[in-house]
């Protein structure tokens, strides 16, 4: 774990993968608490709204790998 943690893009991932893990969990913990559930519309707007949050940041270390690339 800690080899993953030393590089930046492995620290990138490790914190993409925690966010993912929040954002389900927030959804499951809002369905137990919402008495009528989730509405369809919602949370097809959640799950676009953080897909695009995820695209945005996977083209960023996209980015930062093509940045360390072009270093060497």
């Amino acid at each position: 774990m800690r080899t993953l943690l030393e590089s930046d893009v492995g620290f990138y991932y490790a914190v993409g993968a925690f966010t993912v893990a929040v954002f389900v969990l927030s959804l499951v913990a809002l369905a137990v608490v919402t008495p009528g559930g989730i509405g369809t519309r919602e949370l097809g707007g959640l799950v676009v709204g953080f897909l695009l949050f995820v695209g945005v940041y996977l083209v960023s270390i996209a980015a930062k790998r093509l940045e360390e690339l072009e270093d060497v």
